[in-house]
């Protein structure tokens, strides 16, 4: 018997040295850390990034509903596991979509400061453009009481008072907030605290913290004015919004689906399907970053995901074609147009709150 034994640095335990792997732990036995093992490890461990990556890639794209029935079958070593090929998908995805908002987003915020950022105060404006109802009134007057001799009626007075109005209202400021913008201007200006600005904008003493949290940010977004930077917190909050939103579509099919599986058997196919989406959005970014295909190609690829799901949904669930269209048609509808807006809302004013 050889006693030509090592110990294992990562288990601890002795092994014969002619192994290159312990018997144990299975780590190598001489694995000298180098810049390329670290990274090695580091895209094998956390994306995955092997030969299951391209063997699951190709049934993804071509075989709906396929990779989520071999993973529940028990087949779990030969394709990426789902969580693993969202997120690392995801990643992918996510990068492209920053570049491609990126140029949108500062264009956005260049137009949005051109609009708005004005000057606070500027009293030769004022003096100039500052005609209430009752300056119109008084403009309009002489032509009241003289409406006979102009030769003018009723109705052309009344045109006349209308159009006098509204180019008052769009000369005066082009932001319209329920306060008084001049008031809140002038404290702005000399430096007043910002419990005073709250007080000129409506925040009573008795409201909430919650009404308070939400001057507070309405007084930052009316200091800076910076779209651009709202819209790019809005556009971050993304990932985060569809990982919540993942389980939410699986819990549909759970309804759809009651007594076809637990609801981890939903998730997995949530998974792979979500998966699939990240892809497609992938794939097509990518081309028009090299070719610039016309829009309704975009969105017949993108309708295709619909007859996707409705394929992935009859072999998973292994029903009948009219009844895996109907209740792929309800659960699309549910969750298009009734759970993503819903959620868009809560990001957007979730995003409004904390950027």
């Amino acid at each position: 018997m050889s006693t030509n034994q090592t110990t294992c640095k990562n288990c601890e335990t002795p092994f014969e040295s002619e192994y290159d792997f312990c018997p144990h732990c299975g780590q190598k036995s001489k694995d000298e850390l180098t810049i390329g093992v670290l990274f090695y490890n580091t895209i094998s461990n956390y994306f995955s990034f092997d030969a299951r990556f391209f063997k699951s890639f190709i049934p993804l794209l071509t075989k709906p509903g396929y990779l989520a029935s071999k993973f529940i079958e028990g087949k779990r070593l030969l394709y990426l596991h789902p969580a693993q090929m969202y997120l690392f998908i995801s990643v992918i995805f996510f990068f492209l979509f920053t570049i491609l908002v990126r140029p949108q987003t500062e264009k956005f915020d260049k137009q949005f400061k051109k609009t708005l950022d004005k000057p606070l105060i500027n009293d030769s404006i004022i003096k100039k453009s500052n005609m209430d109802t009752l300056d119109v009134e008084n403009l309009l007057k002489p032509l009241k009481d003289n409406q006979k001799v102009i030769g003018m009626n009723d109705a052309e007075l009344k045109a006349l008072d209308s159009v006098i109005k509204n180019d008052v209202n769009k000369s005066s400021n082009n932001i319209n907030f329920d306060f008084d913008q001049k008031k809140v201007d002038s404290l702005i200006k000399i430096e007043a605290t910002d419990q005073e600005i709250y007080e000129a904008m409506g925040l009573e003493k008795d409201d909430s913290k919650f009404t308070r949290r939400l001057y507070a940010q309405m007084l930052k977004f009316y200091k800076k004015r910076d779209g651009g930077s709202l819209l790019k917190a809005f556009y971050d909050s993304i990932p985060l919004a569809m990982f919540i939103l993942l389980p939410i579509f699986a819990l549909l099919l759970k309804i759809f689906y009651w007594k076809r599986g637990t609801f981890a058997h939903h998730l997995v196919f949530a998974f792979y399907f979500f998966s699939y989406l990240f892809m497609l959005f992938s794939i097509i970014i990518a081309i028009n970053f090299i070719w610039d295909i016309p829009d309704w190609i975009d969105w017949l690829i993108i309708w295709s995901s619909f007859f996707y799901l409705y394929l992935a949904l009859k072999r998973f669930y292994q029903q009948g074609w009219f009844v895996s269209f109907i209740k792929c048609s309800v659960v699309s509808f549910t969750f298009l147009l009734m759970v993503l807006p819903f959620a868009a809302i809560i990001v957007g004013f979730a995003t409004f709150m904390f950027y």
